[in-house]
């Protein structure tokens, strides 16, 4: 049986990463930080299918601890600040988590397990500023977030670390991924879920910063299959993962609003509050090579996407509402 560690596995991609694996009969490990509070919703339907262990991205000797308990096969390091705007309040947690937090776990596997398969989540903020579009595997980097810039930092160490000690490291680039399990902190939850409250009389308007953002936004539950496929290469390799269409969050509200037979013009307010101190403007990947090499391609469109969350909204919110 092939043992996978997951980190982050209590978030959206770590849910859905889970849920793949152990249908493909592997023993899942995933390690949690120790809190007053659970928060394991996403993962509660699989909890007794799993190892959940302690373990901090800030400690490396909890991480040195959890690989000699688990020796994992592979690992998927998915565990970050990965709010954006947070990352402008909090850049240093933002860098100990998300950048340094990398080169923390990179270290312990080279102590422990050197032989494992790692997979590093890089993120499509990383190309910030585009230099071209669509953006692919040796577009440059341009950051605009501490959020970015950690994550960019921790996209290059682990190509360091595979050049420098023959690491089996590997980077998913993926570009916007959602589903009905995305933080309700993320722009198209927090559209989906305003949706659901105003058709159900919960809510009144929507608050939202800019709606002319372009996002490559793709489903999570099919960016988690090319984040295992990757790890089944011969050889580590980088990969651009996005479904090279894009939208605006303009779009993402005619749509959302649209399902249940409203208007977005007669809820939706502009809040300054909510703008970024420096914009992404267009976001859009190129995912040939992963295509060619992987084999991979998305199975769920963005309108689809987009129904799919306001419906699961709704059904979780009628119980409030009745």
């Amino acid at each position: 049986m092939v043992k996978a560690l997951i980190t982050g596995i209590t978030g959206q991609d770590g849910s859905y990463l889970a849920d793949l694996l152990l249908a493909k009969g592997y023993q899942v490990s995933g390690m949690v930080r120790r809190s007053s509070t659970e928060t394991y919703e996403r993962i509660d339907h699989i909890r007794g299918q799993l190892d959940l262990v302690q373990a901090d991205l800030l400690d490396p000797s909890s991480l040195v601890k959890i690989l000699r308990d688990v020796m994992p096969d592979e690992i998927y390091n998915l565990a970050a600040q990965s709010f954006v705007p947070t990352s402008w309040s909090q850049p240093v947690l933002t860098g100990e988590f998300t950048g340094l937090g990398v080169v923390r776990m990179l270290e312990a596997v080279r102590e422990v397990c050197p032989q494992v398969r790692f997979y590093q989540a890089s993120s499509s903020e990383m190309f910030g500023k585009v230099r071209a579009v669509p953006q692919d595997e040796l577009t440059p980097f341009h950051p605009r977030s501490p959020y970015a810039v950690a994550k960019t930092y921790g996209h290059y160490i682990t190509v360091n670390y595979r050049e420098s000690y023959e690491l089996f490291a590997a980077s998913g680039i993926l570009f916007n991924h959602e589903s009905p399990r995305r933080g309700r902190e993320f722009v198209t939850r927090k559209i989906t879920d305003g949706v659901a409250r105003i058709k159900l009389g919960l809510a009144t308007e929507l608050r939202l910063g800019t709606l002319d953002a372009q996002r490559d936004w793709g489903f999570a539950g099919d960016y988690v299959k090319a984040m295992w496929a990757m790890l089944q290469l011969d050889e580590p390799q980088d990969f651009v993962i996005a479904t090279g269409r894009t939208h605006s969050v303009r779009e993402f509200l005619e749509i959302a609003f649209g399902h249940v037979k409203l208007h977005w013009q007669d809820y939706v307010v502009q809040d300054p509050r909510f703008m970024r101190p420096a914009e992404v403007d267009q976001l859009v990947g190129n995912a040939d090579k992963a295509k060619q090499v992987l084999g991979w391609e998305p199975e769920v469109s963005f309108d689809h996407l987009v129904r799919m969350m306001v419906d699961a909204d709704l059904d979780l919110l009628r119980g409030v509402a009745g």
